[in-house]
């Protein structure tokens, strides 16, 4: 049989099938709460968002294709089994029931329904809400058929469709400057910084390490040779890649030209339902909240069959619908904290899971220059864990924070971590490890070779 060669059409295959499983629930509202955040400071923190919300998943789609791993349990198993099978449940967890996936409900409910109800009636519309939800999605998950192809070939260019809508009336009609929003004061001076962490929301690097496996095989079935393999996906990565990064653009663009009609919001979904009754009026706030929800749903129903396969095959006595019940139950239970106290609850642990997953990253991409060997992993990895230890304990919520033991360990830290205050500290931990790591790899080759 004749080896395909890689085109074009190769390329926007591969980028179709990336966007649409990155592209979420936290996709819609953080980066418009960010360009509210950052005013004309919204250069230097997109910059920073889209190094860490777009270049970072498609690093760790190169770093999968390169290691040929078969997922996250793979690309991290030379640090140790025990240590790759706690790191998939962590991440599993955090972007499964534990954070983004009742965080897909929470968001079409803070962008078309919130902003109707008064305070009072918050917790039972919520409920409701996020009730019927994940009910919808459980059955849903459970009856896999024509539905969900529906909903994903129709619905989800029909939501795109009327974003880029908006997009387009924002540009012809902009509701002001972007050079006039004074920048908040985490923005004034660390822009770029705090844009890259704001990205961590995102969850899309953890994300693309528990999926990008999907898209590599399906690379692979297009018949493409071993070497051709990590070209086509990473050509296809940027494709993908670069279509969430517009979108991105055009939702922070939106953020901060709305500073000049609305005030600061608490999240970027109270601020898109302005936005969109600005432009469209009553019919764009219900057009928005529908279609906000079957983009939604169908980003919750990839996570819950993912999170259920994945934790079935892990752990074969427990049915995979039983894991599908205790995620939806969980994720349905979370969700009634509402959106600001989800991404308040999930900020430090994805301040202490991101700079191991960069770090994996990085050493998949690096793994041909020393033959993937444990040592390297293990030193980068071991460093990497301090300064992530202290970063979570700083992003804890105040009630925590404020603790006199956490107070303590956050006074450290700024004394003597490089880069802490910055959220960096893990920088150079992850690049001693890796001195350090390939230094002792080269000397046992010598001793092996002597």
């Amino acid at each position: 049989m004749k080896t395909p060669q890689i085109s074009i059409k190769t390329y926007l295959v591969t980028g179709s099938l990336i966007f649409g499983m990155l592209f979420g629930a936290g996709n819609l509202v953080f980066p418009v709460h960010l360009g509210q955040l950052a005013g004309n400071h919204w250069a230097a923190a997109a910059g920073g968002f889209i190094f860490s919300g777009v270049l970072l998943p498609l690093l760790a789609l190169v770093a999968l294709s390169i290691t040929r791993a078969r997922g996250l349990f793979e690309l991290a198993q030379p640090v140790s089994g025990w240590f790759a099978l706690l790191f998939l449940v962590l991440v599993h967890a955090t972007i499964g029931p534990l954070c983004a996936t009742p965080r897909t409900a929470t968001v079409p409910y803070a962008i078309g329904v919130a902003p109707y109800l008064s305070a009072a009636r918050q917790p039972l519309g919520l409920a409701l809400y996020t009730g019927a939800f994940f009910l919808l999605v459980y059955f849903l998950a459970r009856k896999e058929g024509k539905v969900t192809e529906i909903i994903g070939k129709v619905l989800n260019p029909a939501f795109l469709l009327m974003l880029l809508v908006i997009f387009l009336l924002a540009f012809i009609r902009p509701m002001g400057k972007l050079s006039q929003p004074a920048p908040t004061s985490a923005y004034l001076h660390q822009s770029f910084t705090n844009g890259f962490l704001q990205g961590y929301n995102t969850m899309d690097a953890l994300a693309m390490l528990i999926f990008g496996v999907t898209i590599i095989a399906a690379v692979r079935q297009m018949g493409f040779t071993k070497k051709q393999v990590p070209l086509a996906t990473a050509g296809g990565g940027v494709v993908g890649i670069v279509g969430v990064g517009v979108l991105y653009l055009g939702l922070i663009y939106l953020g901060t030209t709305s500073r000049h009609h609305f005030a600061i919001a608490t999240n970027g979904g109270t601020t898109l339902n302005q936005v969109a009754h600005y432009y469209l009026g009553t019919f764009g706030n219900a057009l928005l909240l529908t279609l906000a929800t079957v983009t939604c749903l169908t980003t919750a129903m990839g996570l819950v069959i993912a999170f259920s396969q994945d934790f079935h095959q892990r752990f074969p006595k427990v049915s995979y619908k039983t894991f599908l019940r205790l995620n939806c139950l969980l994720s349905f239970l979370i969700a009634n904290l509402g959106l600001d106290q989800i991404v308040a609850w999930s900020t430090p642990v994805l301040m202490f899971l991101y700079p191991l997953a960069i770090a994996l990253i990085i050493l998949g991409i690096l793994s041909p220059l020393f033959k993937n060997n444990s040592v390297v992993y293990r030193w980068t990895l071991g460093l990497t864990v301090i300064p992530a230890v202290f970063d979570m304990v700083s992003a804890l919520p105040a009630v925590l924070r404020n603790m006199p033991l956490n107070q303590g360990l956050i006074k450290w830290a700024q004394d003597y971590l490089p880069l802490f205050t910055s959220g960096f500290a893990w920088l150079p931990f992850a690049l001693a490890g890796l001195v350090i790591g390939l230094v002792v790899w080269c000397g046992q080759r010598y001793y092996i070779n002597k």
